[in-house]
């Protein structure tokens, strides 16, 4: 399972893609996968102390349904950015 991270910040160094958001590295790999533009990151390589559960969720009829984290990085909240 890959986590995605659609609404943040993608650095690309090189085959290296990095998620970023109020400066803190949230994610991190070479081992990326990419679909429709959107970055999908290895679990292990997601930094899980910005990330805290949420009850967003979305139904999609191929990819089924979809559940959100909200990114916490020093006191500001992205809801639902991953």
């Amino acid at each position: 399972m890959f986590l995605k991270l659609p609404r943040l910040i993608g650095i690309y160094m090189g085959i290296m893609a990095k998620a970023m958001w109020e400066g803190a590295v949230l994610a991190e790999s070479a081992a990326t996968v990419e679909v429709e533009g959107n970055q999908y990151f290895p679990p292990d390589a997601i930094r899980k102390e910005y990330f805290k559960p949420s009850d967003a969720h979305t139904v999609c009829p191929w990819k089924g349904t979809a559940s959100y984290y909200d990114v916490e990085v020093n006191g500001k909240r992205n809801a639902g950015a991953a």
